[in-house]
């Protein structure tokens, strides 16, 4: 009997190519089954589309010092109202990412080096844009020594030195394999407030979150708390990929055990049929019961409703301002 012939192994990703949808997710270890169609999205879930000018202004200033945004790379769905209101959340390190996670929409492939001008173009930006609060954020860069952590460093210490009362809120990666590095560079130049995001509940961390762990992340928030107990932390959660009510008050358990200030949790929302399926959209009241719990916990706060997202008005939460009051502080601020 003939032998069947062997498999080639897949073909090395070139530097600089960008890979989405199904070429992304195809080498993940629980596949995607590509969407028929998209749920309809129920009448709670809407986006605000304000100021199409200032989006447009924001859009070409960035264009402008090549810096990207997670707001447009992630397809979320606060671009326009954020981009409206003339906030952006900064994506550092390029728009290509290492890992291949099927919640997002941010490209995989072979990262391109880093740019040694980008802390410089974003303090500059930072200081166009009159920012008084700002959050950088970044792909996964696991091709990195040290994750990317010296980048961080370098982004926040350009920003503070041309923009000196503007608060800095990093959202950082797991620097899986890399954190004793990694704190020890970003304690030393800190920001105002260290976020980072566990996305999902333990039992979807294979499926959804492949390449991360769940006890790394909620050790990367702890240790940095006990280095630097004098800044805020932070962490953000997505519901509705398949999770139990249970499950995501048992996250909130560990987020406060492991000394977390800050909580958002939001609505997971497919970017495209290639991505992981949304299993329910969870209703407001829902959400409502999960800040109810947190604030039982004793965050300082807890932003909980289908729009939210790990930087939303990032700004209004570390004031101390409800999530239901955003509407109505933005609207006296304009």
């Amino acid at each position: 009997m003939s032998q069947p012939p062997e498999s080639s192994p897949p073909a090395r990703v070139e530097q600089g190519v960008k890979l989405r949808g199904a070429e992304k997710v195809a080498r993940i270890p629980v596949k995607v089954i590509p969407t028929t169609e998209l749920p309809r999205k129920p009448d709670w879930i809407r986006v605000r589309v304000t100021n199409p000018g200032e989006v447009q202004r924001i859009k070409g200033l960035l264009r402008a010092q090549k810096l990207h945004t997670v707001c447009e790379e992630a397809a979320c769905p606060n671009l326009p109202e954020c981009f409206g209101g003339g906030t952006a959340t900064f994506m550092i390190m390029g728009d290509i990412c290492t890992r291949r996670c099927p919640f997002c929409d941010v490209a995989h492939g072979r990262p391109n080096a880093l740019d040694a001008e980008e802390p410089r173009h974003l303090a500059e930006t930072v200081q166009n844009l009159k920012l008084k609060y700002v959050v950088v954020t970044s792909v996964d860069r696991d091709d990195l020594k040290d994750g990317g952590a010296g980048h961080f460093v370098d982004c926040v210490r350009e920003t503070r030195a041309l923009n000196p009362a503007t608060r800095i809120e990093i959202l950082v990666p797991d620097f899986r394999g890399r954190m004793d590095i990694a704190l020890r560079l970003m304690t030393e130049c800190p920001p105002d407030v260290f976020n980072h995001n566990i996305e999902t509940v333990p039992r979807l961390y294979k499926a959804i979150r492949p390449g991360s762990d769940y006890a790394h992340s909620l050790m990367l928030l702890k240790r940095f708390k006990q280095e630097r107990p004098d800044i805020t932390t932070k962490c953000g959660l997505m519901v509705g990929l398949g999770e139990t009510k249970e499950e995501v008050l048992a996250v909130l358990d560990d987020l406060r055990a492991h000394d977390v200030d800050l909580v958002t949790i939001g609505q997971y929302l497919q970017p495209s049929k290639n991505h992981a399926p949304v299993d329910r959209f969870v209703t407001p009241g829902e959400f409502a019961d999960y800040a109810a719990y947190g604030r039982q916990l004793g965050f300082r706060s807890v932003w909980s409703g289908p729009m939210v997202r790990s930087s939303y008005h990032a700004d209004l939460q570390f004031a101390g301002v409800d999530v239901g009051d955003v509407a109505r502080v933005r609207s006296s601020q304009a």
